[in-house]
């Protein structure tokens, strides 16, 4: 994240936060992410679409409920996120 957020340095502030919730967190399930994000778009895969500044960038993240893990399998601008499958990233 941190050098995304060098080379998009608006995006910073919102990483952070969301890196702060996340770690803080106790998610077990899909659900659980959406009562902290509800526009958080859930994946095949374990997979979760997170909005950044206002959808201005996107980050994708596989969740491991079990272990309480979060892999980031992309980060980018929305019109980056347009030419992936985010759900076999």
């Amino acid at each position: 994240m941190r050098d995304f957020w060098e080379k998009f340095p608006d995006s910073e502030q919102y990483l952070k936060t969301w890196y702060d919730t996340a770690y803080s967190s106790n998610w077990k399930t899909p659900n659980d992410v959406k009562k902290s994000y509800a526009n958080a778009s859930i994946l095949k895969n374990n997979r979760i679409v997170f909005n950044i500044k206002g959808n201005s960038y996107r980050l994708v993240i596989k969740f491991n409920f079990e272990q309480q893990l979060a892999f980031v399998r992309f980060i980018g601008t929305h019109v980056d996120y347009d030419k992936i499958d985010a759900n076999n990233i």
